[in-house]
């Protein structure tokens, strides 16, 4: 058990949990190295805060805040995530759990014994561009977590982070053509790539331009800024 899995709170957020006011814990660690990530101190450091001092945060926005954000780095590395949930939950508090997906049997867990009341899943690339972006080779356990939640019809999102040099409009295409095979039928958000020196890739900022026209509409695309 890490003694302080959490890396930072950030107390109040109206954006990162759909129609709830939260707070979100932000997990140290990752089990990627997505080339365009900035949470670089994230994802390489330490935590600094411990599930007691968590909790006792949540103790003071009883009643004020509706929800928890379990985020990252990536949460699911946290081999106590499920007991952690269940002391959440006590609390009466509504809980999304930001993911990659590479722990699928946590997930079905977490999402049988009620324990997340909604997802966001990241689907970093096609599979044939995965290790390029993510320098992880695990591309069926994301498919696992994304074929699971399909099949309970579990509330949750899928989302793409698009830099259009490493992503282009076909390879987006590309992964709407694959949920909508896969029976998905909720909406895809794209987020644009926000340039800063310290991405773990090292990766430029994008050349070329990204033509949202070109994209299929047969899945609702939300460009989330």
């Amino acid at each position: 058990m890490l003694l302080r899995p959490i890396y930072d709170i950030t107390p109040f957020t109206a954006l990162d949990y759909p129609d709830h006011l939260a707070t979100i814990f932000w997990f140290a660690k990752c089990n990627m190295r997505c080339v365009y990530c900035y949470n670089k101190d994230i994802v390489f450091g330490e935590g600094k805060i411990s599930e007691e001092e968590a909790l006792a945060f949540l103790d003071s926005r009883v009643g004020l805040l509706e929800g928890v954000v379990l985020s990252g780095g990536e949460a699911t590395l946290y081999g106590d995530l499920v007991e952690f949930c269940k002391k959440i939950k006590q609390k009466e508090f509504k809980i999304k759990l930001d993911t990659n997906g590479l722990n699928p049997e946590m997930i079905r867990v977490l999402v049988e014994n009620r324990l997340v009341d909604y997802i966001a899943l990241d689907y970093k690339a096609p599979k044939e561009k995965y290790y390029e972006i993510t320098k992880d080779k695990h591309f069926d356990s994301f498919s696992k977590t994304l074929n699971f939640l399909i099949q309970k019809q579990f509330p949750f999102e899928v989302r793409t982070t698009v830099h259009s040099d490493l992503l282009r409009v076909e390879e987006i295409n590309r992964i709407i053509k694959d949920l909508l095979k896969r029976g998905y039928s909720g909406t895809y958000y794209l987020q644009p790539f926000v340039f800063t020196e310290n991405t773990i890739g090292k990766v430029k900022e994008e050349k070329n331009p990204f033509d949202v026209s070109q994209l299929s509409h047969e899945l609702k695309v939300v460009w989330r800024a």
